[in-house]
């Protein structure tokens, strides 16, 4: 749960950043966000399907360690960025 919430959260980061670095990418603060959170949960999910970010096993105690808060943190951020430019093309394309 906690590696959904970190990836969200930089999803939503990384949408805003994105928008503000790539002025033709912006969509406004909410949208930004928006698009951010579903690129970020995207992002995320599909880390944690190939193994390489995603909590310890339970056996083990359990938790998440430092590689795995990183990798939750650039996916979701990463993801949010792809997401937004996703968005903003479509929405150009329909104006």
């Amino acid at each position: 749960m906690l590696g959904t919430i970190i990836s969200l959260v930089a999803g939503a980061i990384g949408g805003n950043v994105a928008g503000g670095v790539l002025k033709g990418l912006n969509q406004g603060t909410l949208i930004n966000s928006i698009a951010g959170i579903v690129g970020g949960g995207l992002g995320g999910t599909i880390l944690s399907m190939v193994g390489a970010g995603g909590l310890a096993d339970a056996a083990t105690g359990g938790g998440m360690d430092i590689g795995s808060i990183v990798g939750q943190l650039a996916s979701g951020g990463v993801g949010g960025g792809v997401v937004l430019a996703i968005v903003a093309v479509v929405r150009k394309a329909l104006a």
